[in-house]
């Protein structure tokens, strides 16, 4: 294989080291399409990582964002935030859940929900209460949800790490019902619905049903990590719905806020009296912007009917790069639905993301061999069309290249 091309050309040397950056500034947006401070346009195939729901300067959120920063940007929780309360509802109506808290991204939301469901182990007597987890998941970066991260890439360096959970292969229910006949301190189930660092992995429909179906038979607390494949991204607001059950424990952030950074932990019946207060809380969580942000955006998906585009266009993307991929020698798989689509590769390809990027395309590499797209769901179908034109050939060209 080619040895990898380097990513950083211009060194940043008072920001921490801790990203493998190309070397590319962005200065502005427009619907899908960006541009960097030297002029070159790009179509946004990322998505900011599936956050920039509405794409780029989108007419509708940036008056109201405008509006609510020159109203009040934050506010202490010690005070009531009546945006907290509308944005609440709105994602109770939408998943049939009961009440939610708010922070600051997906890490956040997973740390809350490891936080109730200890809580949920003691308050029922359990001394030391484990969670079953998932190889191949991604819930964050701080110790916990590390811990609860089945990469050992991202772990390594970090030991020691947080006990209490117990790792499972995704899809395997015989596993699961093992750990339940045997451990008696299980207490949820934390898991992906489509696995997005690990690859675009796609946990079956079935599956979700029978671990619904064991989780109450065990009276555990079923968590369902939507930070990535929520909020209308496979074409229903979560990913979950299109197994038709709930979760108890529904974590949320990225696009929530359409690039306002926010999180969101949605709970069921069996989870909402769990936290009381002085049990969770934060500073910058729920504050009046990032509320703004997450009623505008749901209030524009809705008008722009933006489930559906992303079904329809996403439907677009995966025909136009399964045709133009047809027969090509080192695709491994599809993966993913709606407008969050994986393409597998036999061999690791990372060199793509700065290839793509010099011909006028933003897109992710994940798990060393899969390319992955999130790109925004305002996404047109000839913008679809578009990213398939540039990528197919991109493709083609590294996999006909010695390994």
């Amino acid at each position: 294989m080619n040895a990898p091309e380097p990513h950083v050309t211009s060194p940043m040397p008072h920001v921490m080291n801790t990203y493998g950056r190309l070397p590319i500034a962005l200065a502005y947006g427009r619907g899908a399409w960006v541009w960097d401070t030297k002029g070159k346009r790009y179509l946004d195939g990322l998505g900011g990582i599936a956050v920039n729901t509405l794409g780029h300067g989108h007419p509708k959120l940036v008056p109201a964002l405008q509006d609510q920063v020159a109203k009040m940007i934050h506010s202490s929780n010690y005070y009531e935030v009546p945006l907290q309360e509308q944005l609440a509802a709105k994602l109770c109506e939408l998943s049939g859940l009961s009440s939610a808290f708010f922070c600051n991204s997906g890490l956040e939301a997973n740390e809350g929900a490891i936080k109730i469901a200890r809580k949920f182990g003691h308050d029922k007597g359990i001394a030391r209460p484990e969670i079953i987890v998932y190889e191949k998941a991604f819930h964050g970066r701080s110790i916990a949800t590390l811990s609860a991260t089945g990469n050992p890439k991202v772990q390594a360096g970090f030991g020691p790490l947080v006990e209490g959970f117990v790792r499972v292969p995704l899809n395997d229910m015989a596993a699961v019902r093992e750990v339940a006949r045997t451990n008696p301190n299980v207490v949820a189930v934390f898991l992906e619905v489509i696995q997005g660092e690990g690859g675009i992995n796609e946990t079956r429909a079935d599956y979700l049903k029978d671990i619904r179906a064991l989780c109450d038979q065990q009276g555990w607390l079923l968590m369902l990590d939507e930070v990535q494949c929520g909020l209308g991204r496979t074409g229903k607001w979560f990913a979950h719905q299109w197994a038709g059950i709930r979760p108890d424990v529904m974590p949320l952030a990225k696009g929530l806020g359409s690039g306002v950074p926010i999180g969101a932990i949605v709970v069921g019946p069996k989870a909402k009296d769990v936290l009381g207060p002085g049990n969770h809380g934060t500073t910058f969580g729920g504050n009046p912007l990032a509320m703004r942000a997450g009623v505008e955006t749901l209030r524009i998906m809705e008008e722009d009917g933006l489930l559906a585009n992303a079904a329809a266009v996403g439907a677009v993307l995966r025909e136009a790069l399964e045709t133009g991929l047809a027969g090509t020698k080192g695709i491994v798989e599809f993966r993913g639905q709606g407008l969050m689509i994986g393409i597998e590769l036999d061999r690791p390809c990372g060199v793509l993301l700065g290839r793509a990027a010099e011909a006028g395309l933003m897109i992710s590499v994940t798990a060393d061999k899969v390319v992955r797209l999130l790109p925004p769901l305002i996404l047109s179908a000839d913008e679809a069309r578009q990213i398939a034109a540039i990528l197919v050939p991109l493709i083609k060209a590294f996999l006909s290249e010695a390994p």
